[in-house]
């Protein structure tokens, strides 16, 4: 099936929808809901299309004009100014088109848990940790996003052994997504009397945020711990049983939580990160089910892949999935991430509308 049928089926598709919306029967069959939400997600799709036809057509009235030999002097340098600002034009519009096409991700517009852990390296990989924490919370703060620190436990030299946040706004998901995966570090502690670099890492996941409605999780699939907190957290939180452990039976994921006082927030937040958890779970093998059909793709989202590399001694950043160098390390630890995530974005579009095309 070539585009152009591709997009008379959307419109058709979407007018047909209209007409079941307003059918007799549509509200008391329960259908209504499921057919406004398809409605919706095709209007903007549908109005690109449009937008795209107009222009074709506007091109083709111009070619017209063009075309005939009766049209005047001053008429015809007008419609050739108008007709090769239009053929500029209509490739961007296409690919808008098609960019609206490719099959949305459901989970895109969800807030997000960021887990940050640290990995090979010791003391070094957990104050990677921490500058990656950082990092992603310079981000948000420039996006306008609420960054809430759920959980940290940290070294004695300002290290993070693991960190958990909750970052919520616009598209917070779609666009920290792409991040999940081992980030390398490569440079000269600050303990290194001999100057010599030195390698660690950090693992980042990023989860959807799910809702109870997304993720149901039954009461007898729980084990409840409670225990005794340990750590920094001031005199109460080391002298009450407020710290909690929800181990999930089916799957043994296992959440602790311990930097509220209070043994009730301690489950809250406890059962948000274990719903993120098992959702992701969740999307997990649907994702693995289908990279078996997909050509390519730009992260598999994998905590174990490899993905990027912060070379401290020459100031660059490497993403390893589409092989872009950026010479602005410092910038980036700041939290200028867009020119990579948008990368990112633009690279995942592209292969996947290889796929439909």
């Amino acid at each position: 099936m070539n585009m152009d049928e591709k997009l008379r089926q959307v419109i058709a598709r979407h007018d047909e929808l209209g007409e079941l919306m307003v059918a007799p029967d549509a509200a008391s069959s329960g259908d209504f809901v499921r057919l406004s939400k398809e409605y919706s997600a095709l209007t903007p799709v549908v109005e690109g299309i449009r937008r795209l036809n107009e222009k074709k057509q506007e091109a083709a009235d111009l070619a017209g004009m063009l075309a005939d030999p009766e049209t005047d002097a001053d008429m015809r340098e007008m419609a050739e100014i108008e007709f090769l600002e239009l053929k500029e034009s209509l490739p961007e519009l296409e690919r808008r088109v098609q960019v609206l096409l490719i099959p949305k991700d459901d989970a895109d517009e969800k807030n997000a848990i960021l887990e940050i852990r640290a990995g090979t390296g010791g003391d070094e990989a957990a104050l990677f940790a921490a500058d990656l924490f950082r990092m992603y919370q310079r981000y948000a703060e420039a996006r306008g996003w609420k960054f809430e620190i759920m959980h940290m436990s940290e070294t004695g030299i300002g290290g993070f052994k693991e960190a958990i946040a909750s970052v919520s706004g616009r598209d917070v998901f779609a666009r920290l997504k792409f991040e999940s995966g081992v980030h390398r570090v490569q440079r000269i502690p600050t303990t290194e009397s001999g100057g010599r670099i030195h390698t660690s890492a950090a693992t980042v996941a990023v989860m959807p945020e799910a809702e109870e409605v997304d993720i149901q999780i039954a009461d007898k699939d729980l084990r409840i711990d409670v225990f005794r907190a340990s750590g920094p957290g001031g005199q109460s939180v080391n002298t009450t049983d407020s710290a909690i452990r929800i181990t999930h039976l089916p799957t043994g994921i296992v959440v602790s939580q311990q930097d509220e006082k209070s043994q009730h927030k301690n489950k809250a937040k406890g059962m948000r990160v274990l719903r993120a958890r098992l959702y992701e779970h969740e999307r997990q093998q649907l994702d693995a089910e289908r990279a078996a059909t997909r050509k390519s793709q730009v992260g598999s989202g994998d905590r174990s892949e490899r993905i990027r590399t912060y070379n401290f001694p020459q100031g660059r950043v490497t993403d390893h999935r589409i092989n872009l160098t950026l010479h602005k390390l410092d910038r980036i630890m700041d939290g200028e991430l867009d020119e990579a995530i948008d990368a990112l974005i633009s690279e995942d579009q592209a292969s996947r509308l290889s796929e439909i095309s």
